[in-house]
């Protein structure tokens, strides 16, 4: 004998058997090409930080709220939370080229809007050796002993020598 409640089925036993509700979208919700990990390399790839950025030494999030259109592409794009020196300008660059794959929407046309999380995060600082000098490194590694004892002595030797 089964007894019905919402949503689940019950048994003669007592145990309880979920009921499995068949999920069908009349919408097909738009989809980058390549998934998340995709839309995420291309805004990496394709992320310019801004000079007033980097001088300013400014990093954060940049929200940023956008709309679909059935064509896929990005149509409407408003920043939700803003970071300033020129970063919000480049979230919204990289946001419109985007594009995305719209599923079947049964002849109608849908706006679909949607909401991103820009990353600015200031690149590791590399060494820069000043302007009008030169540098040269050396490495020195000492002939091969003719022993079977290998030695590891090692040296380096840096110059820098100012152009004039």
């Amino acid at each position: 004998m089964h007894l019905r409640g919402k949503g689940t089925t019950f048994t003669e036993s007592g145990n309880t058997m979920r009921k499995e509700i068949k999920k069908t979208d009349i919408l097909k919700r738009p989809e980058y090409p390549g998934g998340q990990k995709a839309m995420k390399a291309f805004i990496r790839d394709n992320l310019q930080y801004p000079p007033k950025a980097l001088e300013q030494k400014t990093e954060g999030v940049v929200h940023i709220r956008y709309a679909i259109d059935h064509k896929g592409q990005v149509v409407d794009v408003q920043v939700i939370r803003h970071l300033g020196h020129g970063c919000d300008e480049e979230a919204i660059r990289l946001v419109r080229l985007l594009r995305f794959h719209v599923g079947r929407t049964r002849g109608v046309k849908v706006l679909f809007h949607k909401t991103i999380q820009i990353h600015f995060r200031l690149p590791p600082a590399r060494a820069i050796a000043p302007q009008g000098t030169m540098q040269i490194s050396y490495t020195l590694t000492p002939a091969k002993p003719k022993s079977s004892v290998p030695k590891t002595n090692r040296s380096t030797i840096i110059f820098t020598i100012p152009e004039e």
